[in-house]
Order: C-alpha cells, then structure tokens, then sequence
C-alpha cells in the first residue's frame, strides 16, 4: 500500500473485479488505502483471490456475489457492502461481457444478455450509489465530492464494430448515460466520468493476441506499438477516483495506445 494513500479512508464497489481490468481496478484502488467490494458472479476462488492479494498488501477487501443485471441482487449487494464498510464512495461500474456474431445470426437473448449486464448494470449499480451518496452527502476529510463514479466503456463507444453490435451498442449508450448523469449530479457535488479502454490484454479478448500473428495484426491499430494492461486502467482509475481529477466530470478518458487516432489514415494523408 502506498504510504500516502490518495482514498484513504474511502469505500470502493468495483463490478467485475475477479479478473481483468476489474481485478487491477480493485487493486489498484486497495493500494491508494480505499476498502474495496470485490464484485463476481462466476468464479468465486478468483474473487477470493484478489481479496487475498489485497490483503496481503495490508489493504481491506472483502468479495460479493451479485449479477449486477439483476436488480433484487444489486440492491443486496450493497446492503452487504454498507454492513462491512458503511457507505461507498467511489463506484467502478466495470462488470462487462460480450457475445458476438453477425448481425443477422444475433438472437434476441444474445442482444439482451449483453444490454441487461453491460448497460443495464450500470444503471442499477449507479442508482444505488447515487442514493447513498445524496443521503450522506460530502465528508470533507475524505473527498472533494459526495461520490465518484467510473463507468467502464470502450473505445467502441466511437468505433463502430461490425460483429459486435449489441456490444458496442451497450458502449455508446454508457457514454450518453454517464454524461447525462453528470448533468444531472454535478451541482450535488457528485463526479460522473468513464474510462474509455483500448485493447487491454485480458480474458475477455484472448483470441485477439494469444498468438504473434493476431498480436501483430492488432498492434497494427495501435500507433503506441504494444497492447494494453489492465494495470494501466486501474491507475486512471485511482486517478479519476481522487481529489486530483476534482474538476472532471462527465468526460470520457480514452487509454488506448492511440487507437483513436485511427492509424490506417497515417499513410493516406
């Protein structure tokens, strides 16, 4: 743990966090002294595991079960999460999937699993939050704001994706989600901003780099020549959880090795 910690004292939720970008989400926010709800749906052990790496580190954690598409589990979720730690401060909406195909293959319930848990989640859980953060208001020794929200979008929130429509579908709606939030909160002193990740060398995208041809191809679409990794999401995060981002709010921090400069132009100038 850092010895002058930037969430001393704060209580962090981060969906998704029993792998991936979630994981070094949650660790990375444990090392800056925040008490961090590990989220998980499947794979307990792993959640377990991140708790055990927190702690060994010196820092709080502790592992919940919610499917956070799901509302009855959300809300039970932070009931757990405000009997162990009393409150929240920060929220890393992160829980994420995808299920991809051609559009015209696509099922209905393809479309809606992706929707329910990459979108809709991010509903419920900012609901959640943003009720305790009204009710408690801003506690000065611990923050500037009342509350701090991420939302985990994508750099398909801009990017088209043929294959992939109900996903970045569910990432252009975190965009106009979390703006409008912003808007809304921002005069009750509550931060609403998102991370906008490139391609981050994790599970969910295995098939796009577990080989040197697919690594090469991708690396193609990344001018700063390598892929991402999940601990470089969590220190934006950690960034956009503490008082140095104060200012921010509603916008998109796009960390992506420069994918969105659209490196296929640099030739055909």
């Amino acid at each position: 743990m850092n010895i002058y910690p930037k969430l001393k004292g704060q209580s962090a939720l981060v969906t998704g966090a029993n792998s991936g970008i979630g994981k070094a989400v949650a660790i990375a926010l444990a090392n800056e002294g925040a008490n961090v709800v590990v989220n998980y749906v499947t794979h307990p052990e792993a959640a377990d595991d991140v708790v055990s790496e927190i702690k060994n580190n010196n820092g709080n954690a502790i592992a919940i079960k919610a499917d956070v598409s799901k509302e009855t589990e959300v809300q039970l979720m932070f009931q757990k999460m405000f009997e162990t730690y009393g409150t929240i401060d920060i929220l890393v909406n992160n829980a994420g999937i995808q299920k991809d195909s051609a559009f015209e293959n696509m099922t209905l319930a393809d479309w809606q699993l992706v929707i329910n848990i990459n979108l809709t989640g991010q509903f419920l859980c900012a609901r959640e939050a943003v009720k305790e953060f009204l009710r408690r208001g801003i506690v000065k020794e611990r923050s500037c704001a009342a509350g701090k929200i991420i939302c985990m979008s994508s750099v398909h929130q801009v990017i088209p994706w043929a294959g992939h429509v109900n996903y970045a579908t569910s990432k252009g709606g975190i965009e106009l989600m979390m703006k409008s939030l912003a808007q809304e909160l921002a005069p009750k002193k509550i931060r609403v901003n998102a991370i906008g990740p490139g391609a981050i060398q994790t599970p969910i995208n295995t098939s796009a780099w577990s080989t040197p041809d697919a690594l090469n191809k991708l690396l193609t679409l990344i001018p700063y020549g390598r892929i991402g990794q999940p601990e470089d999401i969590g220190k934006v995060a950690v960034w956009l959880a503490s008082d140095e981002s104060d200012y921010l709010n509603g916008t998109t921090v796009f960390a992506d090795g420069g994918m969105l400069l659209y490196p296929g132009f640099s030739t055909n100038g």
